[in-house]
């Protein structure tokens, strides 16, 4: 091959890479576009919130006398019931009397035991022990908190002002622990506060969250995450949220016309939204079809979600675990 070809085949070499860098470089350039159909489903508009799992009544029993705790009769996490005795304690007169009937020995100390009585510390409520502060042989005094009862562990949640109007009684919440972020707790509103605290400089009430089952995994001090369920409406028309663009206060969408046609940009009257799927009150029929962004629609993620369509919005909790 003379150094003429040669030459000549480089060029083409070159020219011909030239032209598929280009096509490449064309290609990624050009957005790529997927079909969908609008689908009808379900749209759960909710509040979030974080909150801490504490006692919705914390009681704390304190000695009547000053003294020395003789026995502690129960353990932290145990329950209790109205009118048990929780611990038997001694005053600072019964104490010593019993220190010197010991030096005396057994007979002397069993008499005393007899006629002088310890003094019993019960339970007022029904709860469960989550402090035992005390052990025996310590001494307390009217001040110190011997046992801590607890009547049930509920989530109090820190809501917005800007959201607060929208929470009510009796709503359905669910409930997950940074702890436990696989278990899903149904819960309910039980208790909105009146009064606001000031976090960080934003204001916020305290919303009380209850479940019926408190599961046993529940710690006083927990930090919690909150879901208040606002409103739940099925069988709407929706598109993916990543469909619907905003300009002056509208909403359109881009609806395929047919190969080789370029798409036409449809007004719609958008309604209620999960941050997921947008209702479409008007402006399409489920014949349609809308562009959506490849690279804003994960088919593999939506079909999880729904085995019917791709685009079904997952049942409350999916696939996790979830404590009634």
């Amino acid at each position: 091959m003379n150094k003429r070809n040669i030459i000549i085949m480089i060029c083409l070499l070159a020219a011909a890479a030239g032209v598929w860098f280009f096509l490449g470089q064309t290609r990624k350039a050009e957005p790529a576009f997927k079909r969908i159909s609008p689908f009808y489903g379900k749209v759960e508009t909710s509040i979030s919130a974080t909150g801490t799992v504490q006692p919705q009544n914390r009681l704390e029993i304190k000695p009547p006398i000053s003294g020395r705790i003789e026995k502690m009769l129960v353990e932290e996490g145990q329950k209790v019931k109205a009118g048990d005795i929780v611990a038997l304690m001694s005053s600072t007169d019964r104490a010593a009397l019993m220190d010197a009937a010991h030096l005396q020995g057994a007979e002397a100390a069993s008499t005393w035991e007899d006629v002088y009585k310890p003094t019993p510390l019960i339970a007022p409520i029904d709860g469960d022990v989550i402090v035992r502060a005390v052990e025996p042989g310590q001494g307390v005094t009217q001040a110190d908190p011997v046992i801590v009862l607890s009547d049930r562990l509920i989530v109090k949640a820190q809501v917005d002002e800007t959201d607060i109007g929208k929470v009510k009684l009796g709503q359905e919440a669910m409930i997950t622990l940074d702890a436990y972020p696989d278990m899903v707790v149904k819960a309910r509103v039980d208790h909105v506060s009146y009064e606001s605290k000031t976090v960080s400089n934003v204001t916020i009430y305290t919303v009380d969250i209850v479940s019926p089952e408190v599961p046993d995994v529940f710690r006083s001090g927990m930090n919690a995450n909150v879901k208040i369920v606002q409103d739940t409406q099925d069988h709407l028309l929706l598109v993916p949220q990543s469909v619907v663009k905003k300009d002056k206060g509208k909403s359109y969408v881009l609806v395929a016309q047919g190969r080789g046609v370029k798409p036409l940009s449809r007004e719609i009257q958008s309604g209620l939204t999960d941050g997921e799927n947008v209702q479409v009150i008007s402006g399409l029929t489920p014949e349609d079809k809308v562009l959506v962004a490849a690279t804003s629609y994960n088919s593999s993620k939506a079909t999880a979600k729904s085995s019917s369509n791709p685009f079904m919005p997952s049942p409350p909790g999916g696939s996790r675990r979830s404590a009634h």
